[in-house]
C-alpha cells in the first residue's frame, strides 16, 4: 500500500473535515479530560504566531490504541507515543521520512493559506508525560501541539540539526509555555 493511501486512511480516521475556516479540534476519546476551548485558542494564538492562516491543521485527540496502531503502522514502532503528524495531500511533494509518523519537506515557512495537515495525540500519554516531566497537563498538550505543527510545516527533529528544537523554544516562550 502507498504512503499516499495509507496517511489518507489515517486521515480519514481523525475525522478531517472540509470547512477549512477555522481551527479545530477533534476529541475522539474520553479517558482525559480536555479543556478543548484553551486549547483551540492556543492553536490560533500558535498559528498566529507561525502565520498559518485559519483552518491549516486539524487536531485529534484519540485513545492509547488508535495512536499506538499508528505508531507500528507508520514509523514501525511498539506502543502508544504522545503525537502523530499527518501531512495534507496537499503539501505532498518528494519528502524524506520523519521521525514522527509522517514525511515532509523542508520548513515550509511559506505555508500561509495551504492545508497543511492533522495532528494526532494521545491525551493519556501526555498527562503520564507532565508527570514525568514536571509540567502540568494544559502545558503539555500546548507543548505537543506545537510540536505536531513544526513537523507539519517541515521540521524533522531527527535529522536536522538543531533548527526544530531551536524554533521550538523560541515560540514556546513567545506563547508563554517555555
Amino acid at each position: 500500500m502507498s504512503g499516499g493511501i495509507r496517511r489518507a486512511r489515517a486521515s480519514a480516521a481523525l475525522g478531517r473535515r472540509e470547512d477549512r475556516s477555522q481551527d479545530v479540534i477533534l476529541n475522539r476519546q474520553r479517558g482525559v479530560r480536555i479543556p478543548k476551548r484553551q486549547l483551540e485558542d492556543f492553536v490560533g494564538r500558535a498559528r498566529q504566531e507561525l502565520r498559518l492562516s485559519a483552518g491549516s491543521v486539524t487536531v485529534a485527540l484519540v485513545t492509547n490504541a488508535e495512536i499506538a496502531k499508528w505508531n507500528r503502522a507508520y514509523r514501525h514502532k511498539d506502543g502508544p507515543t504522545d503525537v502523530l503528524s499527518f501531512p495534507s495531500e496537499e503539501t505532498e511533494e518528494p519528502r524524506r521520512a520523519s521521525a514522527r509518523g509522517s514525511t515532509r519537506r523542508g520548513p515550509a515557512e511559506s505555508a500561509a493559506s495551504t492545508y497543511l495537515g492533522d495532528i494526532a495525540i494521545a491525551p493519556a500519554v501526555a498527562r503520564r508525560n507532565a508527570r514525568r516531566f514536571g509540567r502540568t497537563f494544559s502545558q503539555e498538550m500546548r507543548i505537543l501541539i506545537l510540536h505536531g505543527m513544526l513537523h507539519l510545516m517541515g521540521y524533522d527533529h531527527e535529522s536536522d540539526t538543531g533548527q526544530m528544537e531551536r524554533r521550538e523554544s523560541r515560540l514556546r516562550r513567545a506563547l508563554g509555555i517555555a
